[in-house]
């Protein structure tokens, strides 16, 4: 398709971790516009991951008047009950452990503290991404996106983001995706939720 014909999106994140993945998995599919820097952030206090992704795409595109793409992920562990889930980003620092949203390196020792003495079959896990987009008209369309796995004993690879060095894909051929390179983006929840997104979006 030709550029001028791709629809277009600002990008309601500001976190150039998440950007270049994004990118990565759209360039060609969709025409993407950087978040306006001027638009603050975003209280993300929905009960749901859906619920967090339409707060940010609403913010963006009521604040730029163009149809906006935002996104929310969760690492549910079926050996705490799907935590950390929506809370993912803030894990830690639920827990009073002086951590601020976002600090990774204090989200994964709480997760592995949380899993300690649990075993390698029952550490299964998986990363569940939403994809949303919101029209100036109030229409949406969202994907969502999920890769299953298990949760190492430790943190391995220093690539990607998040949890990414504790969690290992299926599909990963033990690997976690911090030990990943671009092969990453064909087999993530992120990546499969945003191609999702874009057929819906070229189907529309």
């Amino acid at each position: 398709m030709r550029p001028e014909l791709l629809p277009r999106l600002v990008m309601a994140s500001a976190n150039p971790h998440k950007v270049e993945e994004i990118t990565l998995v759209l360039e060609g599919l969709v025409s993407l516009k950087a978040r306006p820097t001027d638009v603050p952030d975003v209280v993300e206090d929905g009960d749901t991951l859906e619920d967090n992704a339409r707060l940010k795409a609403v913010a963006i595109c009521e604040a730029t008047g163009s149809s906006a793409v935002a996104d929310d992920t969760g690492l549910e562990v079926d050996a705490l009950s799907g935590a950390p889930g929506v809370h993912s980003a803030r894990y830690a620092f639920a827990e009073g452990m002086g951590a601020g949203e976002g600090d990774s390196v204090a989200n994964i020792e709480r997760l592995l503290r949380e899993l300690a003495g649990v075993a390698p079959s029952r550490r299964t896990a998986r990363f569940r991404t939403v994809a949303l987009v919101r029209h100036p008209d109030g229409s949406e369309i969202i994907a969502t996106g999920t890769v299953e796995g298990r949760i190492a004993e430790q943190p391995l690879g220093d690539r990607g983001f998040g949890y990414d060095s504790v969690f290992m894909p299926v599909e990963g051929n033990g690997k976690t995706f911090a030990e990943m390179g671009d092969e990453k983006h064909s087999i993530s929840h992120r990546g499969r939720a945003f191609r999702d997104l874009a057929r819906r979006l070229n189907c529309s």
